[in-house]
């Protein structure tokens, strides 16, 4: 069986003739379509371009990557934001290694923070409590003022007395069996 040719014949025969025709009357090639001094200046600029532009923009453009896991924390109000700052930091220092690692703990929710404190935000208006001592407790890091002792001593006794007969009681109910248990 005769399959017809891909261009016929005649059609074929002219692209031939173009093709030879543009190769035997091509002109001169150009490798620059400047000369001279505008040349030698055209190849300085691409020079100092190449030098200084471009690796200020990558070193630009790789640090604005990096904080972005830090932008996203602070928008979501990680509470774990300082050390995702921390990764960040050093991710720069490792090479964007530690990026992703910055990057997947931004978007998690922490579970474990949420378990011990009753919430999976954290307020960042109040940065500098974090250098308080039992910050994250709640505890008083001074002891309280002597003018808070109540001035009355009977009041006081009250108090301890109070205090006593809630610990005998919580030490009775630790004694007893649970109720409804069968022995």
């Amino acid at each position: 069986m005769n399959r017809p040719p891909f261009l016929p014949p005649r059609t074929a025969r002219r692209l031939v003739l173009a093709v030879v025709a543009t190769l035997c009357f091509a002109s001169d090639a150009q490798a620059s379509f400047l000369s001279g001094d505008a040349l030698d200046t055209a190849a300085n600029v691409i020079a100092w371009v190449a030098l200084v532009v471009v690796p200020v923009a990558l070193i630009t453009v790789f640090w604005m990557v990096h904080i972005l896991p830090e932008k996203i924390a602070e928008k979501r109000n990680h509470p774990q934001l300082e050390a995702i700052k921390t990764l960040c930091l050093l991710s720069l220092l490792f090479g964007g290694l530690l990026w992703p690692l910055a990057w997947l703990w931004a978007y998690t929710r922490p579970v474990l923070h949420k378990l011990a404190y009753g919430t999976d935000q954290g307020s960042h208006e109040h940065d500098n409590e974090a250098l308080r001592p039992f910050h994250d407790a709640r505890v008083e890091a001074e002891p309280a003022p002597i003018d808070t002792v109540p001035a009355n001593d009977a009041l006081w006794q009250q108090r301890v007395d109070t205090l006593e007969r809630r610990l005998a009681a919580m030490e009775a109910s630790r004694h007893e069996p649970p109720t409804g248990a069968k022995g």
